[in-house]
């Protein structure tokens, strides 16, 4: 009776101690104390009981026993603690363990802590990016309109790029980033920028072109800005409800300020014409493409329209007016496309290019050119483009994929007698004769080395405008030498100036008379005439091009 006493009371108390240290215990330094004492609580038990079994002569043999209990008591354990333990002692070192060395990287965050010594220059922490870009009437503010000659139109105006520093450019000086990635300008430019105070680094005044930069420099350079005029046909909404926005965009104008673009864009037209401010476009359309553009008014709306796109729910119908005559049945080309130039915006049909399908129907036909109705059922970059170039049938007035440049056969059946580069540089050379490339989303700063045809380049500077620029930053000169080292009172008045000026004395552009285009130039044959979804459908008036009629001028 004594050892099962012995045995029973020996349990409970394990247990009962085993159950504070888990409610207790966490890290394994308590949990390894309650252990202990949980040990010692039974030994002191288990020698009171003995010591009772003694008193009533019931000892001995059993004495082994006991000491295979206690053995058995001491490793019985909660369930999950274990576990919890194990875990413990991963991360909390035990007795006479040494905690971990510092790392590599603590000892680097440590120097970085140690960073703006005396004489060093401190490079301030990145500021946090924006996730999505809006504007706002301090954007709107920033130039006006005019009309002219079928053209929408912006006065020049100033403007601050911002930017950080790219890994690149980190250990380089601003005079070679400059001279090596901003060809749009020669260097006597930046110098003269730099004296009239419009560079700044890190938010000062950038005193020498020589200064090295580090990672996280935050780069403003003010520049005098000039956009392409586009077409001045207004941008004509379809529809607006508490969701969406519908319209009927231009030819000519983009969607998204890019490249020389920014008031002329229809985000901004319709922020600071019909004061819609905050939209998120559910789809694209190529600057060039006319027709039905959606927008929705709040993120949900957005995201659940881009489920239904996801889900193949949509469907998009466009017309556009093409050489000859066009098949009278259904044509579906499935041929893949591949991008050859991002920065140019030029796209052909490749094997290695990705999978689409595009439906063809020939709507009319006047005997010299062809209206088809297209179904892209994928959204490739320029598809519909591609894939009519390749029939044989591009887009009457497409200034990309009816070139010359492609060859004699213009691309149809996907040949093409010549390499990307080379297509490429025709492309550009094409483009830079005519004064045209804006048609490329182009401006002769976009272009490398190799694509510039150095007789066609209209808008470099040439000997006399640089001896104007070098006389107008002389004058810079004077005046900021008669002022303080930070340029002082001149430079405050040129700052002034900045905010009034149409034309400015460093600005390449204000010396250049390009001629403008015909507003018939800035039309391309291609309509979204219909976007479609689950639960609704927007549809776009048939532009006169479009008619049975009508005849090329």
């Amino acid at each position: 009776m004594w050892r099962a006493v012995h045995s029973w009371l020996r349990v409970l108390v394990h247990w009962r101690v085993a159950l504070w240290s888990h409610n207790l215990a966490r890290t394994w330094g308590d949990c390894r104390k309650a252990m202990a004492e949980a040990v010692s609580a039974e030994a002191e038990a288990a020698g009171g009981l003995k010591a009772l079994v003694q008193q009533n002569g019931d000892a001995g043999s059993e004495s082994s026993g006991d000491a295979r209990l206690e053995q058995a008591a001491v490793g019985e354990q909660v369930p999950g603690s274990g576990e919890q333990a194990q875990g413990s002692e991963e991360l909390v070192p035990g007795d006479g363990e040494q905690a971990p060395a510092p790392t590599p990287v603590a000892e680097s965050s440590k120097r970085k802590k140690r960073r703006g010594a005396t004489g060093d220059r401190v490079v301030p922490p990145p500021k946090k990016r924006r996730t999505g870009v809006s504007f706002g009437d301090e954007h709107f503010a920033e130039t006006t309109y005019y009309f002219e000659g079928g053209l929408r139109k912006v006065r020049p105006y100033y403007f601050d790029f911002q930017t950080y520093c790219k890994g690149r450019w980190v250990g380089r000086s601003l005079l070679h980033v400059f001279s090596t990635e901003f060809r749009s300008q020669p260097l006597a430019y930046y110098e003269a920028a730099v004296r009239a105070g419009r560079l700044h680094l890190n938010e000062e005044p950038v005193q020498d072109l020589n200064i090295v930069l580090k990672d996280n420099d935050f780069l403003r350079n003010t520049v005098h800005r000039h956009e392409p005029p586009v077409t001045a046909e207004p941008v004509r909404l379809l529809a607006e409800n508490e969701h969406v926005v519908v319209i009927d965009k231009p030819s000519s104008i983009p969607v998204h300020p890019c490249g020389r673009f920014r008031h002329n864009t229809v985000i901004f037209i319709l922020g600071k014409e019909h004061q819609l401010k905050g939209l998120h476009p559910l789809h694209r359309l190529d600057r060039l493409t006319s027709g039905v553009l959606m927008f929705a008014k709040t993120a949900a709306v957005s995201e659940r329209i881009h489920e239904q796109v996801r889900d193949r729910q949509l469907e998009k119908e466009y017309v556009c007016r093409v050489e000859g005559e066009f098949p009278d049945k259904e044509v579906i080309c499935k041929e893949p496309i591949l991008v050859v130039s991002y920065k140019v915006g030029v796209c052909r049909v490749d094997p290695q290019g990705k999978p689409c399908e595009t439906v063809f129907q020939r709507l009319s036909y006047n005997g010299h050119s062809s209206v088809v109705q297209c179904r892209p059922l994928t959204g490739r970059t320029h598809q519909i483009r591609v894939h009519l170039q390749f029939l044989g049938h591009p887009i009457l007035n497409d200034p990309i994929y009816n070139s010359t440049a492609w060859g004699p056969s213009r691309g149809q059946g996907g040949h093409i007698p010549k390499t990307d580069e080379e297509l490429l540089r025709d492309l550009v050379a094409e483009h830079q004769a005519k004064e045209s490339l804006n048609m490329l989303s182009l401006c002769d700063g976009d272009l490398a080395p190799g694509l510039v045809n150095s007789t066609a380049c209209s808008s470099e500077l040439g000997k006399d405008s640089l001896e104007e620029l070098t006389t107008a930053s002389r004058k810079l000169d004077g005046a900021a030498d008669a002022a303080s080292q930070h340029l002082g009172t001149a430079e405050k008045a040129i700052k002034a100036d900045v905010t009034t000026q149409e034309t400015d004395p460093l600005c390449a552009e204000c010396r250049l008379l390009r001629q403008d285009p015909l507003p018939q130039d800035l039309v391309m044959f291609l309509h979204a005439l219909r976007y479609k979804g689950p639960d609704f459908e927007y549809v776009s008036p048939m532009p006169a091009w479009a008619q049975a009629d009508w005849q090329e001028g």
